[in-house]
């Protein structure tokens, strides 16, 4: 039978994952409104708008 607490305590995340959430939480990740907003600024300067 599979300990958990025991699992738990051996858990370490692997480095990938660490270097994302340091990557999502030092950069401003960009949402769908910052990509519309973008966007229509560049639609705006090549007079397509």
């Amino acid at each position: 039978m599979i300990d958990f607490e025991e699992e738990l305590k051996r858990f370490h995340p692997s480095l990938e994952v660490e270097q994302v959430e340091e990557n999502v939480y030092n950069n401003k990740p960009r949402d769908m409104a910052d990509l519309l907003q973008e966007m229509i600024k560049e639609m705006k300067g090549s007079n397509r708008y």
